[in-house]
This record gives structure tokens, C-alpha cells and sequence, in this order.
């Protein structure tokens, strides 16, 4: 897989399954000892038909391809598939993985990059709420530097 196929944005859901397994085939000949995946699935709540994504797309691949630096300095990569559009309930939005020949630092960095990418990626989340995109503002976090300049 070409580095640049490390990020993957698709519209609408994910297919887990099609994008997990990929990435298994891909790297399970590369002598990485872990590939660990999480898989981000839209939950049914606070009467919600789902979730809708809008990415800036030069930021997000910037904070990328830091994560793939810190990742390579461990002898590691990290891979990522993110929805734009529409998700449904019970559907996924978002997949990470990383694959490490070592377990403990491919745990570490999948946990420090899922968190670090809910602080800092630029996605804009929406609920889909009566078949209209409101910002979800109570679970937004602001992107550091974003906004207007004094």
C-alpha cells in the first residue's frame, strides 16, 4: 500500500470489514508483530438518526503525516479511513490502526492516536437530527490556532 493510501477518506459509512481486512492482507507479510485496529461507530442516542462529517482536508493530512512520523521513529505506521457525509446509527465513521513489530508500542500508539485525533483533527461533526445537519458544538473540541486573528 502506497503511504499516501494510509489515510483513506470515503463518503458515507465505512466498510469495515472490506477496509480492516485490507489492511490485514497488506501488512500481515511486513514482520509487524501487532496490527491493532479501532473501529468508531456512530451510537444511537439523544434521538439521533446519525452523524454527518465535513474534513478540511490540508490540515487533516498535515496532522497526518506527523502521526506518521512519530509512528516511523518507532518503527511503526499508522493507517486511518474517515467518513465524509452522512453516517448512520449502528454504521462506522471512523477506523485506525497501527502496525508495530512490538504489541506494547503498537498499544500505546493507537491510544494516543485515537485521543490525539479527537482534540486536533479538523472534522466538523453534525447530529442528523429530522433529516437536518445540526453542528454539534457540545462535543466539539476547538482546533488550536483556528479562529480569528487579533
Amino acid at each position: 500500500m502506497k503511504e499516501e493510501k494510509y489515510l483513506q477518506l470515503f463518503n458515507g459509512s465505512l466498510d469495515v470489514e472490506n477496509i480492516t481486512n485490507s489492511w490485514y492482507r497488506e501488512f500481515k507479510n511486513s514482520n509487524y508483530g501487532a496490527i491493532i485496529t479501532f473501529v468508531g461507530v456512530v451510537r444511537d442516542e439523544n434521538n439521533i438518526q446519525g452523524l454527518s462529517f465535513d474534513i478540511y482536508e490540508p490540515i487533516l493530512e498535515k496532522w497526518f503525516n506527523d502521526w506518521q512520523i512519530k509512528a516511523k521513529s518507532k518503527n511503526a505506521i499508522v493507517l486511518m479511513a474517515h467518513s465524509r457525509g452522512d453516517v448512520l446509527n449502528h454504521e462506522s465513521s471512523y477506523i485506525a490502526a497501527v502496525c508495530s513489530p512490538k504489541r506494547r508500542v503498537a498499544l500505546e500508539l493507537i491510544d494516543e492516536f485515537v485521543e490525539d485525533f479527537k482534540a486536533k483533527a479538523p472534522i466538523w461533526k453534525y447530529d442528523l437530527i429530522a433529516n437536518k445537519r445540526i453542528y454539534a458544538e457540545d462535543r466539539s473540541t476547538k482546533i488550536e490556532g483556528a479562529g480569528l486573528l487579533k
